[in-house]
């Protein structure tokens, strides 16, 4: 079990959907880590691409930066974004989050895996 109490940070730049943490305790997340950022009602999903240095690291957001300010609250989730995947998925319509947005309710058992795996070894 991963513990995320200890690996907490603050946004220190925003650049579109460019988000540069830095982590004071120099707990850095290692690169692919999810990150979520909580600022107000919003919850943001970001992917980490790159150790900075300098206890700092640049994630991509999934979704929109918009509303985000410096010094808002950042967790770092201690996996990779998880996409589900199997026959439940098969004409579903998901976001880059693997959330459903085809408005047909939610998915019944289903497998999850990190969005980075390499799923070579499923291909026929």
């Amino acid at each position: 079990m991963v513990d995320t109490a200890s690996k907490t940070g603050f946004i220190s730049q925003i650049i579109g959907p460019v988000v540069d943490v830095e982590f004071p305790n120099g707990e850095l997340p290692k690169i692919y880590n999810a990150l979520i950022i909580t600022s107000g009602d919003l919850s943001i999903v970001c992917e980490v691409q790159q150790l900075l240095g300098n206890n700092k690291v640049r994630a991509v957001s999934m979704t929109s930066t918009d509303g985000l300010k410096r010094g808002a609250g950042v967790s770092d989730t201690g996996a990779p974004i998880s996409v589900p995947v199997g026959t439940g998925t098969l004409g579903r319509i998901f976001n880059v989050l693997g959330e459903p947005v085809d408005e047909l309710g939610p998915l019944h058992q289903i497998l999850l895996y990190q969005f980075t795996v390499r799923l070579q070894h499923l291909l026929i």
